[in-house]
């Protein structure tokens, strides 16, 4: 998955989505990926690189620390 998606206009992913498998810190977060706020602030556009899907799915916000951690908090 790239860095950074980008939607058909341009702007850029706010959210990462992650497949998680596992709980606490053996958990293993896989991007799968990327969301948008809608312009009206009521929902988000995903576009997900994954399937089928099944188990956890995670919505975070991107951040370095996210990024640097591969999104485990």
């Amino acid at each position: 998955m790239s860095e950074e998606q980008t939607t058909s206009r341009g702007r850029k992913s706010t959210h990462r989505l992650y497949r998680v498998e596992g709980q606490g810190e053996s958990a293993t977060w896989n991007p799968i990926g990327a969301a948008w706020p809608n312009r009206d602030g009521q929902g988000f556009n995903i576009s997900c690189e994954a399937g089928p899907l099944q188990g956890r799915l995670v919505m975070r916000l991107i951040t370095a620390r996210d990024d640097a951690k591969g999104g485990q908090s």
